[in-house]
Formats: C-alpha cells, structure tokens, sequence
C-alpha cells in the first residue's frame, strides 16, 4: 500500500536534518570522548586526586547533556522508521505515526538549539542576579515578580534553585536577590535574559488608575567549574557580617551569618545571607565573587573594556531587552534588533514560558556568530 507521502517526506527530512547536524558536531568524536571519560572513572585510584576526579566528572556530565538527547532522538527515528514500515501495511498506524513524527521533531528541535550552545561555559549552572531600577516600591516589587517566574521556568525544565541572597523591601517586593539554577545549560538559556526588563502597570501600591513604568535589571553569570582557579590575595578581600535571618521569614531570631564580601581593587562585591551558617554564607559569596571577576577577565581577554562589573548603565527606559505590558493592553515583546517576538500572553510567561524568547535569542546569537558579527544590542 501507499503510505502517506506527507508524513513519509517529513519523517526522511527529519533524518537528512539529523544526519546533517551530527556530522556538523563530529558526534563520533564526542562519543569516543566519552568512553575516555567513564574508563578513567573505572580506574580503580580515581578518587586518589579528588580534584581532577571533580573535573572529569563535570566533562562527563557536559558531554552526556549533549549526546544522551541526541541518543534518544536517534531511538525515536529508529521508531519512526518501523512505523513507516508498518503503516506501508496497516493505514490505520498513520495517525500512530503522525504522533510519533510530532514529537521527533519537537525532541530534533531542542537539540538543535541546545547545540547552539557551545560557548565555554554554556553547560554550567547559571548564577542569576536581579535588581529593581527606576520606579520604587513597583519597581522591588516587578523585581521580585521576574525571580518567581525563573524560578517557575527552571521547575518546567527540570532544574533546582539555590538561593544565595535575598534582600527584601520594607513596603514589598525585594531590594535584590541572587540565586543558582542548578542543570545543565542552565547557564546557556539563561544569558538570553541578561539586560533590563520593562514593566507597565496600574501600580498595586499608589492611587487612582495611573500607569506605572518599573524596572529590573538580570544579570547572569556561569557558575565556575572546579578546575577554573581564580585567585584573590587576602589582603584584597574585605569581608562584612551582617544580621540575618536566615531560612524562616522576617521574625526569626536575627545572627551575624550574613556575608558580604568586597574585592578591594576592583569594588565588586558578592553578598550571601540565606544559609543557616556564616560559614556556608562565605562560601556562596565567595563563589558568586569568582565568577564575577572571571566575567571581568573575559571581558577584558575579548576586547570589551568595562571599568567596572555595575557599569551596565541605568537601569531606566531606553535600556530595556524586554518589555511587559498589562496596561492598557497586555504584551510582552523582546525589544533587541534581530529578534521578533511577542505574544499578547503575559500571564504564561510570567509562569515561566520564556522558551520563545530564550530560543530566538540563540537563534539569532548563531546566526550573528556565523557572519562572524557581533551580538547587537537594544533598539534605538
């Protein structure tokens, strides 16, 4: 019998696209990669040197985040192909098929766009930063408002957070907060957020019906893997204890765990004040700290001048990547040049779906890196 010459060509197009993407990424090579990493993990003295043993454990576990989808959209292709077969004798498998071809595709796209990603450290954890703007109490509380919807997105996608600082506001909202979100790539879908964030309103806080312009900065940066050193002399370091409540709200019992901790020659800062212990709270600081000055190093290596890590300019109109409108109309639009989108579900993607914006924005950031330009910014 005939099959369906519709779902035939698409079924044959999905394995050319992947046949095509894995000599692209000389996959084989990156398999034989992997059976060098785990044999080292079975020596029987792995653990004799605990950092390198951190270090391959961290290259496996980056590799196997890009191969392991890849292995199972090969098994779905192998699925369709039987499909395809079957239904030559049994019509009725077509619909069967056309499901199956359905999610392949949406399987070939994710790993597509997670091949995007392929900067150095794009398969690390992601450290995230907000800070409210212009437009006061609104503003702490449009900041706060952006960090639930991160965190609703990195549940969606399977992936934990670890907070690291939270500042609240008096009136409401929080005067900043960092945090990590811990998985794979977490680091390189979250760099599509960097920049300021727009919000219009009728302000919950003020009176009447006037409309309120706030605004949120989001900052984020790859967790440093172990065997990255980043040295800070002593003498350099100021360290700052303040009081903190810790885990359990505003009238818990208050301790000197929190930590703030200054790197003199430079003036960045790193603050940490939601582990229970000062101890723990140094060590996130201390962690967050790195990995700023690492962005500063690389900056600097790829010709950005930045004087310094805070200099991202005003955090007001004019400055924004996103805007997110509920009055008088409700919108969401990307507002860089090169990426297109928007949708009038405000809602959804204050619930987590930013995954059309995070996918236009690699989309665009490859093809910009294809012509060997750089990434242009907001619109004028």
């Amino acid at each position: 019998m005939i099959v369906s010459p519709e779902l035939r060509r698409r079924t044959e197009e999905l394995t050319a696209r992947l046949q095509q993407l894995r000599d692209s990424l000389d996959l084989p090579a990156r398999l034989a990669e992997r059976e060098q990493l785990e044999a080292r993990q079975s020596e029987p003295d792995f653990w004799s040197q605990p950092e390198k043993a951190r270090s391959v454990i961290q290259q496996l576990k980056a590799i196997n985040a890009l191969l392991r989808p890849y292995e199972e959209l090969q098994s779905s292709l192998g699925d369709l192909q039987a499909m395809m077969e079957l239904a030559a004798e049994d019509p009725s498998l077509e619909v069967e098929w056309a499901a199956l071809l359905d999610k392949a595709e949406k399987q070939y796209e994710a790993f597509e766009l997670q091949t995007m990603m392929s900067g150095k450290h794009d398969a690390a954890n992601a450290l995230v930063s907000i800070k409210p703007g212009a437009g006061g109490t609104d503003a702490c509380d449009w900041a706060e408002m952006l960090y639930r919807a991160y965190v609703r997105w990195a549940q969606r996608h399977g992936y934990t957070i670890e907070d690291v600082d939270e500042e609240p506001n008096l009136e409401g909202g929080i005067q900043s907060v960092s945090f990590k979100i811990v998985g794979p790539y977490a680091y390189g879908y979250m760099q599509s957020e960097i920049g300021v964030h727009r919000l219009v309103r009728i302000s919950p806080f003020g009176s009447g019906d006037t409309r309120q312009t706030s605004f949120a900065a989001v900052d984020v940066l790859p967790e440093l893997p172990d065997d990255i050193e980043i040295v800070i002399r002593d003498e350099d370091l100021e360290v700052q204890t303040f009081a903190s409540g810790g885990p359990g709200g505003q009238h818990q019992n208050k301790t000197q765990s929190g930590v703030r901790l200054i790197h003199k020659p430079t003036g960045i800062r790193a603050e940490s004040r939601t582990a229970r212990s000062q101890h723990q709270n140094k060590e996130n600081a201390l962690r967050l700290l790195k990995s700023r000055l690492y962005a500063i190093e690389e900056q600097k290596r790829l010709g950005d001048l930045v004087k310094h890590y805070d200099a991202k300019g005003e955090i007001a109109f004019g400055s924004q990547i996103r805007s997110y409108v509920l009055h008088p109309y409700t919108l969401v639009r990307d507002e860089r040049e090169g990426i297109d989108v928007k949708t009038p579900a405000v809602q959804d993607v204050l619930d987590g779906n930013f995954d059309p914006f995070m996918q236009a924005y690699l989309r665009h950031k490859a093809t910009r890196q294809s012509r060997s330009a750089p990434l242009v910014g907001a619109k004028k």
